[in-house]
C-alpha cells in the first residue's frame, strides 16, 4: 500500500505551508459555520469547504512551478504580517523608554528616547527636522 502511495504521489507537488493554512483555514470556516445561523454560515461553510478541495488540488497537482510560485507569495505576505506585529511587539516593550514619532514628509518612523522635554528631530532619511516633545 505505500509503495502505491509513493508512486502515486511521484510528480506530484504534494503538501507545502500554504496547502496547511488553506486546511486549517478551511477546518476554521467549516466548524464557525455550525454555529453561525442562517445564510451567512451556509457560506462560511460552503467556503471552508472550497478551501479544502484547493489544497487537495493543489497537494495532487502536477504544475509544480504554479503551486512553488503560489507558495513563494504566501509566505512573503506571511512574513509581511509577521514583521508588522514583530514591530509592534519592539514598540511595546520599548513603551517606557523610547517614544516613536514619523517624519511628516517621508513618513519614516522614528525612536526618540523619553523625557528630554521639547527636541528637535532630524530624519535620518530625508533630512528633514521637526519639534516635539519627547
Amino acid at each position: 500500500m505505500r509503495a502505491w502511495f509513493q508512486r502515486f504521489m511521484s510528480g506530484r507537488y504534494g503538501g507545502d505551508q500554504f496547502g496547511n493554512f488553506l486546511s486549517l483555514a478551511a477546518l476554521a470556516l467549516v466548524l464557525l459555520s455550525i454555529f453561525v445561523p442562517g445564510l451567512f454560515g451556509t457560506l462560511l461553510g460552503a467556503l471552508g469547504w472550497a478551501a479544502l478541495i484547493y489544497s487537495y488540488v493543489r497537494i495532487f497537482s502536477r504544475n509544480i512551478p504554479k503551486r512553488a510560485a503560489e507558495n513563494r507569495w504566501f509566505l512573503a505576505q506571511r512574513y509581511a504580517v509577521q514583521q508588522r506585529f514583530a514591530g509592534a511587539r519592539t514598540r511595546f516593550a520599548q513603551r517606557k523608554v523610547y517614544r516613536y514619532f514619523r517624519c511628516p514628509r517621508c513618513r519614516q518612523q522614528l525612536r526618540v528616547p523619553r523625557g528630554r522635554g521639547r527636541i528637535s528631530i532630524t530624519c535620518p532619511k530625508c533630512g528633514t527636522s521637526f519639534i516635539k516633545k519627547s
